[in-house]
């Protein structure tokens, strides 16, 4: 691991304390932990004082160490160990982090740091002339599949070209990063295949045969399944006649073909379960709004992106205030209509909802002691 020390005296500023937000979220967090074991917090704390400054400065360190009543070379270990912390000061408005491992190496991450160094600084870590944008190379950032990827703040852009991370780079220091959506930027769905599933589709559903034809086929392969006699010389395995069913069934058994023929008739006869999903007409179904001048940002719900909130707005879906209505019987069409099979519940969309619709992100944070997604 190569050295990692604090950034230079000039850097540092005098001192450091969380927000009137970012402290109440510090005390739920230290509190969480049994007594005498509070220093535990001392990673998510340094996350915070990360994500509120950018970086963790040493004023950060020893403020998070007063908090939790450890020596300051303690946190500083702590700091200095995990590359997620940022010793130095990165870009205010983005911190480009490249994925350098093989898979993103193999499909073009070399061309993404060139772009880095064009647009921003030739060597990472250095800021650019405004000190709004900074990168650097780092280890796999977990999504293979869709490589080349990077990471700018907690969110992943894959699948990318130079061409399109300079688009992503220029709309970021534009002050615009939020107006891009974070994972694939081309036609995937997540890691699923390009352009769609090739597979188990019923783009051509296949075609029915009618009961009386899977009765004639039984029957006629319980006939032609007739053993024939064993010799030593004209057997080709030993074991045939053990593990082939059909041997064992002699061509004197009528009645037993036509048993099962019976069988086979009353299965093609039976109606096919219904595995779609539940009717949009259902008495169940969450009344739907017209779509509101701003709706609410329904990602801020844990278990919700980009996809299911598209889906939600098609349904009418489009305020906190309406999630948080839901009963549990509007619940369960959700989830049955989503396939989500208990999630809603599991994840508790209709608490999140009443929190942030009451008070927003404060009252989230209030209730759930963690900012929403």
């Amino acid at each position: 691991m190569s050295v990692r020390r604090l950034a230079e005296d000039q850097f540092q500023p005098a001192a450091f304390a969380f927000n009137d937000e970012n402290a109440v979220w510090a005390d739920k967090t230290i509190q969480k932990y049994p007594a005498g074991r509070q220093q535990s917090a001392v990673i998510p704390l340094l996350m915070r004082a990360q994500e509120q400054d950018g970086w963790v400065t040493r004023a950060a360190i020893e403020k998070v160490a007063n908090m939790l009543d450890m020596a300051y070379i303690r946190v500083l270990e702590v700091a200095t160990f995990y590359t997620q912390f940022q010793l130095g000061p990165v870009g205010t408005r983005a911190h480009i982090q490249v994925c350098g491992t093989t898979p993103c190496m193999l499909r073009g991450s070399e061309g993404l740091m060139s772009v880095c160094k064009s647009k921003i600084h030739h060597h990472p870590f250095e800021r650019n002339a405004e000190g709004t944008l900074s990168w650097e190379e780092v280890e796999c950032l977990g999504a293979c599949v869709n490589a080349p990827m990077v990471m700018i703040g907690k969110d992943t852009y894959e699948d990318l070209t130079p061409e399109r991370l300079a688009e992503i780079i220029d709309t970021f220091d534009a002050g615009n990063g939020a107006s891009i959506t974070p994972g694939p930027q081309i036609d995937r769905h997540f890691s699923s295949p390009e352009g769609g599933p090739t597979t188990l589709t019923d783009a051509e559903p296949k075609k029915k045969a009618s009961a009386k034809k899977v009765v004639a086929d039984a029957a006629t392969a319980t006939v032609d399944a007739a053993p024939v006699p064993p010799s030593e010389a004209a057997r080709a395995k030993s074991t045939d006649a053990e593990t082939n069913a059909a041997l064992k069934t002699p061509v004197t058994a009528p009645k037993a073909a036509a048993n099962n023929a019976k069988a086979v008739e009353e299965q093609a006869a039976a109606p096919a379960a219904d595995a779609g999903k539940p009717s949009l007409t259902d008495k169940n179904r969450p009344a739907g709004i017209e779509r509101p001048a701003t709706p609410d940002d329904l990602k801020l719900i844990s278990g919700v992106g980009p996809k299911i909130e598209g889906t939600l707005h098609e349904l009418g879906i489009f305020t906190f205030a309406q999630v948080a209505g839901w009963k549990k019987a509007e619940r369960d069409w959700v989830d049955g209509y989503l396939n989500f099979k208990g999630r809603i519940d599991r994840d508790d969309w209709v608490k999140q909802a009443k929190a942030l619709a009451k008070g927003g992100e404060a009252e989230y944070i209030k209730v759930f002691g963690k900012k929403p997604r």
